[in-house]
Order: C-alpha cells, then structure tokens, then sequence
C-alpha cells in the first residue's frame, strides 16, 4: 500500500492529538506562585575574604537553605540555583514572607572565640582578632575562630530545668569541632585577662559571651555546650534552625522578593480562559464569515491549537505564569495568520486558473506562503528566545509560552487544518459547487485594490518624512514626561491590597504618609477588571514596614488583604534595564541577520527601522499617557517586534516573488501591486489577533489590560509602518543601491519550481 503525503499528515494530525490528548490528561499544569499564591525569594552569594561566591560555593548555600526550608514545613516549596550565584526559592501558599527571608537568608556565620580581654574605646585589633561589643556594649578583643559552623553537628531549643522559662540553644559538636571546642575552653580557662570567657558570634554580632564554668574547665570542655542570651521560645528556636541547617559558606542578598495572592491567580486564570475563548468565537466567525468552507474548518484546527499549545507546555514541564497565560492567549491570534496566508495565495491561484480547480488552488497556497510563514515565525521566536534567557521571573514564562505557541500554530496551520482543508475541497459537493468553499473568489475589496487602488508608493518621501515626526513626538513625550518605570527596573517595593470597603485614594495616601511614607505613590488599581484595590509603591523597606503600610490602609478601609507583594532591589532593577536593552539590540541584529539572508540588506534595515519606529511609537504613546513600563510591557514590546516584522515579511516576500516576476517593471509599481495584494491578508490576520486582544483588554486585569493595549497599538502601527515606512525606505534603499543580478555567483532557482501545474483536482505534493 502506497501512502500519499496527504495520508502521511493525516496520521501526523492524528498522532499530535492522541499525543497532547494523552499529556493534558495525565499530566497537571505547574502553575507559577503568581497563579497559584505564595513567595517567591532571590537571594545572590557574596564573595568572603575566605569564599569565593561561585558555582560551587552556591549550591553548597542551596543546600543549607533547603535544610532551612524543610524546617519551616512549607509544602511543596521549590529551590533551585539561577546561573552561578542566585538561588531562587518559592513557597506556595505563604503570604507572610517575613519568617521565611529572616530565618532562610541569615547568612549565620556563628563561630566560637577566646575572650583575649576588654578594650578601650578608639582600640583597634591585630590581624586575625576581631573587636565586638558584648550584650552589654562592653568592646571586646577576641581571638581567631576558633570553632565554625561546620563544627556543629546538632543544635535545639529548649527550657532550662528550673529556670523559670527560660529558653536556650544546646549545640553539639562533632569532627574537627570538637577538638577546636576542647581547646577553646582550655585557653579561655587559663585566661583571666578576658575573664575566662567565650564569645560566640553570629554574623559579627556576640549573642552570647559567658563566661566558662569551672566544671567544664576541669572536663575540658567535651562535646556540647549550651548558648543562653535572653532567648525567647521564638528566638531560641530560629536561632537553633539556623544552626542546625549549617552555616552558610557565603553570605546571601536578598535581591528580589515576590508575593501573590492566590485570589489574584485565580482571577488572572479566569480572564485568560474567558478571553481565549471569547477570541476564538469572534476570530472563528470572522474567519467563517471571510472564507466560508475552509474558514470554518481552519477554526477546528484552531481549536485543536489550544489543547496542542497545553499539551506541549505540561509535557516539557513548563510553568504557567501571568505573562505565560498573555503568551498563550496571544498565540491564538497568530495561529491563524499561517491559514490566511495560505487561503489568500490560494484564492490569487484559482483566480488565475479557474479550470484546474479548488484542490490544485490550495495546493498551491500552501505551497507559496511557506516562506512567509516560516521567515515570520521564525522572527517571532527570536523575541520569544530573547525573553527566555534575559528575562526574570513571571515574565520569562512568557517567552516559553509564546514559543510553544508558535510551534503549536504552525502544527495546527500546516497539518491538522491542511489535512481538513484539502480533504474538504476534494469532495463533490465543493467541486460543483465551488464559490461556498471560501477560495473561489477574491472579493470586491481585493479586486478593486488591484484594478484600481491607489499608487501608496508614489510619495514615499511623505510618508518616511511622517514617520520621523512620529518618533519626534514620540521621544519628546520619552523626555517631557518621562518614563513611570516599575519596580523591576527602578527597584522598590510594590504592594497591593483589596480592602474591606471602598477607599479613597486621597485617604489612603494620607494614611500611608502618617504611617511614615510621605513619598510613597499610592494609586487606585485593579488586579482582577473588576474590585478597585490600593497599589502603593515605595522605595526599598522591610517586611516590617511593609506591614504598617498594610494596617495603615487596612485602618482606612475597614481591613486590608495583601494581594501583590513585590520588592527589588535598586542593583538588580538596574541589572533589569540593561538585560532589557541588551534583548532590545540582540532582537534588532539577529532579525537583521536573518532577514539579510532571507532578502537583501537593503530590506533588512528598512525592516529593522519600521520595527524601530512601531516600538518607539508605542513607548511614547505609554510616556504620554502615564502609563507603567514594568516587565509585561517589556513582554509586550518583545512580541510587537515579532508582530511587526511579520508584517513586513509578509510584503517583502510577495515584493520578491513579484520582482522576479516583472524584471523590466518599476520597482515602485512592483512594491505598490504587492502592498495592495497583500493588504486583505494583513487586515483579516489583524482583526483576528485584535479580536483576541479586546477580549484580554476588556476581561483582564491592569497588567494584563496594559499588555493587551500595548499590543492593539504595535499590531495596529506596525500594519501602517509595514506599508509606509518599511516598504517605502526600502524603496528609496534599493534606488538608491540596486540590486545587481550580475554581480551574484549564479541565479537564484525558482523556489515554486517544484509545484507542478496543478491540471488534476487531486494532485498533492
């Protein structure tokens, strides 16, 4: 038995959907802690004088801090080292990070010292001593350390017998820490300078400094000791937590701190479900409704896209964040620019040759949009790879999303709706009745674009001249009103709470500023689309801060719920700009690269400028309004480079098809023709996306809303940049460098010469 290409994609559609049926089922989605609530810590490793903060030296600390996080009984928390010295832990379900970033950052350098004797103010030490003040603020010479904490085996906490309550910490010692205990206590014995004392510190702080019982002066010393200093239950029992987890080799800073309600994932996973859903019924009937037959059965396909898309992101494991779920929905609407692509060729192609018939027709269409959809895809994940490797937190989830995403289309474009598609138009019904298959007419938009419609291209100086007064007005809202960057990128703390009855924003500033934060921004948000929730964003506090700033709005608004809680520091928000500006360049020269290849140099700058110009105008637009640049909008900025170049692919490869085509005719009538003939294609595949995006503006939360807004403008610019700064700089490019066919090594082959002319309805490739 022979087996057709059109049979092989059949059992490919097939196994792809039994594949992802079998993960969606068996497998349960990793939903990120800003679904599903809880914390999520960074901490760096800091170089020592004895330490180097590397690799190694971080996954020994990683190692302490899961001790340290067993013990605090968080169910399925997750610790895991990022590049060389950040370890990142996540807690699910814990709202109050302030137990967790004391008793799991605390570097617990504890050491044991001689007391060599009290000093006078203005004193200093010789090196390898150590001056400290006591419990008591008396300065004291100390010696070397004497014992580490790799010395002790054990720790505890527990009451003294008949000590009236009073708790204290037994540490016991075992290897080399014993030996090193034994002759501490010999030499602190014999010394009566220091007043035959101990010192045992932590992270350059005496907790504890007593003096040595003439018992264990005459045992000398043994294997355990007691610490004692004024402990609580609470104190004495962090403090054995620590000791007991192991000393830190290397210091740790806490550099990001992350807090989500679980209310707010679950309301995020709500919009995006109801968003995705939305989007898929109104691009479904716009689909129809345009291309009939084959349009309602590319909308199966792209329902098919959405189970592909989950069941790839449980099978490699990925997890699902807030930016993640934009990602996915935001794919939806690129599913289906591969199938109009393929149905506009297609419809060009019976147009042309009406009596070979529907399937040759769509043969072809595949055929020939293969190289826009490949060059457009291919950009798109180029952003969504940058996203990936320079992003950080939630936002990174977005680029694993988009990129399944674009897999998933182009699997639910070229095999499950081509296997549907070509099945359909081989059917008599379709063959006898071929103008309700959606591909037999071109339409009386197209047809009057390309009788009579208008010569774009004639004031291609206009139109580059608009385009730089855009960027002018762009920049000047950059300048004038200045970028409000989030605290990803300026550092800070963001903190938002849903309270118990409606607040003024006038009233709960004024409760935030009596409350000790006269500067904090406090301003009306909303998480959800729906409740008015209070968003105040400060600059670097504690966690103790940050819960007055939460009874200070709960007092106001009849209690308070923390919904978000997010804190960077001032070093990593400026690490987050330079990574965003590093992913901004690699994005522009890769794509530049790439389309280089694909086209010419020429079309690869007047590419890269458009894309340039569509960015600066969004961001602009954003610095005018007032509107946030945190990490989603650097999401969003990512996927509009995507977006935009897309567009320009799109033209430029039907601009080369038709240069090859008409050699002796002006390359503005050949730009302009193609511009028309592709602008159907661009208007149907921007409304379906458009489609999507509304429902995520509209449904969505503030993040979400300003993601979904920031994509409307870049789709919505990027269309009129495509046509009126890329193909008309590349215009003024080419006249200016032309392209020299004898200058090239041999003539490029005809990339449509392998389909054959399509005489047979049922011919296939």
């Amino acid at each position: 038995m022979r087996f057709t290409s059109t049979t092989w994609r059949a059992l490919a559609a097939l196994a792809v959907i039994a594949g992802v049926l079998a993960l969606a089922f068996t497998q349960p989605a990793q939903l990120g802690l800003d679904l599903r609530g809880g914390t999520q810590i960074v901490f760096e490793t800091q170089s020592t004088d004895r330490v180097e903060a590397d690799a190694e030296s971080t996954d020994r600390a990683l190692e302490v801090i899961r001790g340290r996080v067993d013990a605090l009984g968080v169910a399925e928390p997750s610790i895991a080292r990022s590049g060389e010295r950040r370890i990142i832990v996540e807690l699910p379900g814990l709202q109050d990070p302030r137990e967790a970033a004391e008793t799991i950052g605390q570097t617990a350098q504890l050491s044991f010292h001689e007391v060599i004797q009290p000093v006078a103010p203005g004193q200093g030490a010789p090196e390898g001593q150590l001056v400290v003040p006591d419990e008591q603020g008396t300065r004291l010479l100390l010696g070397p350390v004497a014992v580490d904490g790799e010395g002790v085996s054990d720790a505890a906490a527990t009451t003294v017998q008949q000590g009236l309550g009073e708790w204290v910490v037994n540490v016991d010692f075992a290897g080399p820490g014993r030996d090193g205990w034994n002759q501490l206590v010999a030499a602190a014995c014999a010394n009566t300078a220091g007043g035959q004392r101990v010192a045992i510190v932590l992270d350059d702080q005496i907790i504890s400094s007593p003096a040595v019982q003439p018992s264990l002066c005459a045992s000398g010393g043994g294997n355990s000791t007691q610490i004692t200093g004024n402990f609580t239950q609470e104190t004495a029992e962090d403090l054995s937590v620590l000791i007991k987890g192991g000393a830190l080799p290397v210091p740790l800073e806490l550099i990001e701190q992350r807090t989500v309600g679980a209310t707010l994932g679950e309301a995020a996973i709500d919009a995006s479900i109801e968003a995705a859903i939305i989007g898929i019924i109104l691009t479904g009937l716009f689909i129809v409704l345009v291309y009939r037959v084959i349009g309602f059965l590319a909308t199966l396909a792209l329902a098919s896209y959405a189970l592909i898309a989950f069941g790839l992101l449980v099978g490699i494991g990925a997890t699902l964040t807030l930016p993640g779920l934009a990602g996915f929905v935001l794919a939806i609407g690129l599913a289906i620019d591969a199938n109009v692509l393929v149905f506009e060729r297609a419809r060009e192609e019976y147009t042309e040759h009406p009596d070979h018939g529907l399937a040759p027709a769509l043969k072809t269409g595949f055929s020939k949009a293969w190289s826009a959809i490949l060059d457009s895809n291919v950009t798109t994940l180029i952003a969504a790879a940058l996203l990936f490797f320079l992003a950080s937190g939630p936002v990174k989830g977005f680029g694993v999303t988009l990129s399944i995403g674009v897999i998933a289309s182009m699997v639910s474009a070229l095999v499950i709706a081509r296997v549907l598609t070509e099945f359909a138009v081989k059917r008599s019904v379709l063959r006898s009745n071929p103008g309700v298959s959606g591909i037999s007419r071109t339409g009386r938009i197209r047809q009057w674009l390309t009788e009579s419609g208008p010569d774009l291209m004639r004031r291609s100086g206009t139109w580059l001249a608009i385009t730089a007064a855009v960027a002018v007005v762009s920049i000047g809202g950059i300048v004038v009103r200045g970028l409000d960057l989030g605290v990803e990128f300026t550092g800070g703390r963001l903190l938002e709470y849903s309270t118990g009855s409606p607040v003024d924003v006038e009233v709960a500033r004024e409760a935030v500023s009596d409350a000790g934060f006269p500067r904090a921004i406090v301003q009306e948000s909303s998480s959800d689309g729906v409740t008015e929730n209070i968003t105040v964003r400060v600059e670097e506090i504690s966690d103790d801060e940050a819960v007055a700033i939460e009874e200070a709005v709960g007092e106001v608004g009849d209690g308070s719920t923390k919904i978000r809680d997010e804190l960077l520091t001032a070093s990593l928000g400026q690490e987050l700009r330079n990574k965003a500006l590093i992913a901004f360049a690699i994005a522009i020269s890769a794509q530049m690269l790439y389309l280089s290849f694909r086209f010419r140099w020429t079309y690869a700058v007047a590419a890269q400028v458009s894309m340039v110009s569509v960015v600066l105008t969004v961001v602009g637009i954003f610095a005018w309004w007032g509107k946030p640049i945190d990490g989603v909008f650097l999401a969003a900025v990512l996927s509009i480079i995507g977006l935009a170049v897309n567009d320009t692919i799109v033209i430029f490869d039907r601009i080369r098809e038709r240069t090859a085509e008409n050699v002796t005719r002006p390359l503005r009538e050949v730009v302009n023709s193609a511009i028309l003939q592709t602008i159907p294609r661009t208007i149907n595949t921007g409304l379906g996306a458009i489609f999507i995006l509304a429902a995520l503006a509209v449904l969505g939360g503030d993040s979400l809303k300003d993601f979904a807004i920031a994509l409307i403008l870049g789709l919505s610019i990027g269309i009129l940049s495509t046509i009126f700064t890329a193909s008309a700089l590349a215009i003024v490019l080419e006249e200016r460098w032309p392209y020299d066919p004898e200058a090239q090594p041999e003539k490029a082959a005809d990339p449509y010469a392998h389909i054959d002319d399509g005489r047979s309805d049922g011919a296939v490739i």
